[in-house]
């Protein structure tokens, strides 16, 4: 749950400070990282904006830090500079960076063959792991979880017959199109902040409810034109939004009276626990999807169905048409990424790994509440399992949306670049941390007097 901080009175930021410090860190990064500047530099003859992937002007600092090696929690730059990374490529590698049984199986399968399109032994040990924890009868294999959830929408429409799809305000499922679509201050669906060429309008082909809204839900499913609500359990891309008491209960009964498949997206949640938000919880969907972490690092997604669902799945796609229905790929459920996840789901990502990483964020949790307490900050933090986050907000934030009225990108390239600047690697896109198997109390510890010296320097 949630910590809450009411310490009063609370202090405000100034914003002429925070750009002089903001300076000051720019100037220390820079000077600090001459090889990973000269590197940027050589990257921009070929790579658009000097990255490989379009996010990474994100990073906090003039240029992008270069890895050098990572290991377990830990990276080190080409600088010769080491870090404690609880960004974990963004839950990619919450397993850790080379898990060692992660790592000896691909190994040997890479000697074996990496990829044949067919099924091998790892397949089908990797989804009776997958029916275990989630408990969902029949699974399929992907290379991401964005591909997992296009497929999920695409079957949903093919067995229900219906047209539309539904999601949070503020959701992020990966590249799918349908899902790039948000509400307005008037209350209308639009593409979302961002959204780069919209294939078509969202307002066509989605309905957009608040999170926690179980009224508005209601009505958006009332006219039984909607395949699929497609959730988070608790919203992690906007910032961690937690559920409701009793709403994730009413979600399933509206889906249900509604004839409305439920997708749990666990991508994120997994760090729940074992089973993500659907075990914690107790939740029952019609289909769920998970990417990124299952294979430890290597690309790997999977989507699960019901036994009815996976029936009429079987049903409503003849065999002849089942490699070009927009479904599947030459790649999805290669030889590698299965016995990726096969390794890390049973050797890794275990029961005993998360009775570990969340007590970590437990702890992370306790001191930085602790430091925004001290420091009169009109902040708070707030945990899921093996992750946590600090919000621009004296409250919980109820929806997507309350949480990103609260955002500040300057404060958190700021604190972003401060962390970094001394150690610690944050997730980019907000102020969230990830505890992975190998991360120590010391680590959390290190981040918790780092974030202490930047709220002294800010409001002291």
């Amino acid at each position: 749950m949630p910590v809450i901080v009411t310490t009063s009175p609370l202090l405000a930021l100034d914003r002429s400070r925070l750009a002089s410090l903001m300076q000051r860190e720019r100037e220390t990064f820079v000077t600090s990282h001459p090889r990973s500047h000269d590197l940027h530099e050589q990257a921009k003859r070929s790579l658009l904006a000097g990255v490989p992937m379009n996010w990474m002007v994100k990073w906090a600092g003039d240029f992008p830090l270069f890895v050098d090696a990572a290991s377990g929690a830990h990276f080190r730059d080409v600088d010769g500079h080491e870090y404690i990374d609880f960004c974990l490529g963004d839950t990619g590698a919450m397993a850790g960076h080379g898990p060692e049984p992660t790592i000896r199986a691909v190994e040997r399968q890479l000697h074996r063959g990496i990829t044949h399109m067919l099924p091998t032994e790892d397949a089908a040990a990797a989804g009776d792991e997958l029916r275990r924890r989630f408990g969902l009868r029949w699974w399929q294999f992907t290379i991401t979880a964005t591909d997992a959830n296009r497929f999920s929408l695409r079957l949903a429409r093919r067995i229900t017959g219906r047209p539309l799809v539904a999601v949070h305000d503020h959701c992020y499922h990966g590249s799918v199109d349908e899902t790039f679509a948000m509400l307005d201050a008037s209350g209308r669906v639009v593409a979302s902040t961002g959204n780069t060429g919209p294939a078509v309008d969202p307002a066509l082909t989605t309905r957009v409810v608040e999170f926690n809204d179980v009224d508005g839900l209601e009505r958006s499913l009332a006219d039984r034109q909607v395949a699929a609500l497609l959730i988070e359990p608790a919203l992690t891309n906007v910032g961690i939004v937690l559920p409701e008491p009793g709403y994730l209960a009413a979600v399933r009964d509206i889906t249900r009276r509604t004839g409305t498949l439920l997708i749990i997206d666990e991508t994120h949640t997994i760090c729940a626990g074992p089973a993500g938000g659907t075990g914690l919880w107790h939740l029952d969907p019609d289909m769920l999807v998970i990417g990124k972490t299952i294979g430890g690092g290597i690309p790997a997604g999977a989507y699960g169905m019901s036994e009815s669902v996976g029936r009429l799945v079987e049903d409503a796609v003849p065999v002849e048409e089942s490699d070009i229905g927009g479904i599947g790929g030459t790649l999805a459920g290669y030889a590698l990424s299965t016995a990726a996840i096969r390794a890390t789901l049973n050797d890794v990502l275990t029961d005993a790994a998360f009775a570990r990483m969340i007590p970590l964020a437990e702890r992370w949790e306790r001191g930085v509440a602790g430091v925004i307490a001290a420091s009169r900050l009109p902040w708070h933090v707030t945990r899921l399992g093996a992750r946590a986050e600090y919000h621009f907000m004296p409250n919980p934030p109820r929806t997507g949306a309350e949480q990103a009225a609260h955002a500040d990108f300057e404060l958190e390239r700021f604190l972003h670049l401060w962390a970094m600047n001394r150690g610690i690697l944050m997730t980019p896109f907000h102020n969230m941390a990830l505890m992975s198997p190998l991360t120590t109390e010391a680590d959390v510890d290190r981040h918790t007097a780092v974030f202490d010296a930047a709220a002294e320097a800010l409001f002291g």
